[in-house]
């Protein structure tokens, strides 16, 4: 009898302790639960199963720009929130078209999820996107845009609307007439075309005083500097010379500095970066347009998550631009939208 009490005494105290542990795991759940969290269990755990495979590579133009690190901020802040895992990369300089064509091969190699591209040549890499496309990989345009309707979106400025805004700035600093010129970054990319036809077209169509007298082609600052010298001395009775993008902006500035200009030419730019700011503070640039960088990459992830997932996304992300000068460069609306 006693030994079948103390074996009943174990067999009770096991079937005690099992309740016990149920009923504090329910009390558990039912202190830490609301309805709404239930409700989303699923979703969550929808979302945390696809974020293991989502692998993103983004191709960007190049690092010689600043404005290239700010995309990438903005990629890596939509990667942490939507569960993404991406690669940001790029050739060393905008001019290398061919090395960016070997990256966005190599990415397709890796079957990734999706794929963001800046497009340095807006023809150049079609074949590679149809490759894509027959591969059920979405294409993100960002920045710069194809000649395709391949890419599901394009994520970017309105680049022709933004060089209009600086045509009509410079009309304004200069009193509506005068020769000016033009030192654009490219004319292959969709945001050289775009920035030149923008600018070009408003200033032809609306300011008939104003004749466009040169149009040279570098977004690397040392040529475009010596482009810009190129410009004014072949050309004494120049009022103005705007630069397309960070790289010929910076190159204006430096050649009119050089070439000892400085009060005698309206320069005015396109993006940020230091050098841009600096050049505003000190008066060597009248102003700029800036981008939206930081929500550039950003929109990038989000739509690529959103066509991974089948979800219906815009054909066209407008990210905004903005003209930025000594009057409001230090104000709260530009931080967000200006980068060193």
């Amino acid at each position: 009898m006693k030994k079948s009490f103390k074996s009943m005494s174990v067999a009770t105290l096991l079937l005690a302790g099992i309740v016990a542990v149920t009923a504090c795991g329910k009390n558990s759940n039912e202190n830490t639960s609301s309805p709404s969290q239930e409700a989303s269990k699923t979703p969550l755990a929808s979302k945390a199963a696809v974020s293991e495979t989502l692998y993103i590579p983004i191709i960007c133009k190049g690092f010689q720009h600043q404005f290239w690190q700010a995309v990438k901020i903005g990629a890596e802040k939509a990667a942490a929130e939507f569960g993404a895992e991406i690669s940001f990369e790029g050739p060393e300089t905008e001019e290398q078209v061919d090395k960016q064509l070997e990256m966005l091969q190599v990415a397709l190699g890796k079957k990734p999820s999706a794929i963001g591209f800046a497009a340095l040549d807006s023809k150049a890499s079609i074949p590679l996107l149809k490759q894509a496309k027959d591969s059920n990989i979405p294409i993100i345009a960002f920045d710069s845009g194809v000649d395709s309707d391949i890419p599901v979106t394009t994520a970017s400025t309105d680049n022709k609307k933004a060089a209009a805004l600086a045509a009509d700035k410079m009309a304004e600093l200069i009193g509506g007439k005068g020769e000016i010129a033009m030192v654009v970054h490219d004319q292959t990319s969709r945001t050289g075309v775009d920035r030149r036809d923008g600018f070009k077209e408003q200033i032809e169509s609306k300011y008939p005083d104003i004749k466009i007298v040169d149009l040279q082609y570098s977004g690397d600052p040392l040529k475009a500097t010596d482009i810009t010298k190129a410009i004014l001395q072949a050309h004494p009775n120049l009022k103005g010379i705007f630069g397309s993008n960070e790289g010929a902006a910076i190159g204006v500035v430096n050649g009119v500095k050089e070439a000892n200009m400085v009060g005698k030419i309206t320069a005015i730019g396109f993006d940020s970066g230091k050098a841009q700011l600096d050049a505003i503070r000190e008066g060597l640039l009248s102003g700029s347009i800036t981008q939206n960088p930081v929500g550039i990459g950003y929109e990038t992830v989000k739509a690529a998550v959103a066509a991974i997932k089948g979800e219906t996304v815009e054909k066209n992300i407008d990210t905004g631009f903005f003209w930025y000068d000594k009057n409001n460069i230090d104000s709260e609306e530009m931080k967000a939208v200006l980068y060193e």
